[in-house]
């Protein structure tokens, strides 16, 4: 049970600190899909690819102190922080981690802003449609977000790129 845990913690701790609850959700998804051994099930959501089982995970591992959650107000809205809590470190140091460039993708992700990890990871979710189909699923499902095909093909670049990070 521990081992999914473990896996969670070494995102995190590969991330540094991660600002909200979204952009967490979007860069483990964006992992999965670029094949890192993550074991969360994703369903297409609101705002993307979301997994009900990483929220819950992300909740234990606050409650067992490994992870801290710092809520802000910011504006109209709450914006969570995460990062690893010192006993979150020691609880690292038990596990083997066998996840080679999980930290430079991450670290990566970290660094874009969660509206464009949000186009990413549908450009991903619908990665077995062609690009015209999954352009058109992003105009149509996103449409508040008023993505550009500049947009959608910067979004291809960027999965281009990370693949390249790990191969």
């Amino acid at each position: 049970m521990l081992k999914e845990h473990a896996k969670l913690m070494s995102a995190f701790m590969a991330s540094g600190e991660v600002i909200g609850r979204k952009k967490l959700q979007k860069m483990i998804f964006i992992a999965k899909k670029l094949a890192f051994p993550f074991q969360e099930r994703f369903e297409f959501h609101f705002y993307g690819p979301y997994s009900e089982e990483l929220t819950l995970r992300v909740e234990e591992l606050c409650n067992m102190g490994f992870i801290s959650e710092v809520k802000e107000k910011k504006g109209g809205y709450y914006q969570y922080r995460y990062s690893v809590t010192e006993e979150g470190e020691d609880f690292l140091k038990i596990y083997e981690k066998d996840m080679p460039f999980l930290e430079d993708c991450l670290t990566d992700m970290n660094g874009q802003s969660a509206r464009f990890l949000e186009l990413v990871s549908t450009v991903l979710y619908f990665d077995n449609l062609p690009k015209e189909e999954v352009a058109e699923k992003v105009f149509t499902l996103k449409s508040k977000q008023k993505y550009t095909n500049e947009e959608v093909d910067e979004a291809y670049a960027y999965i281009e790129s990370l693949k390249k990070v790990i191969h």
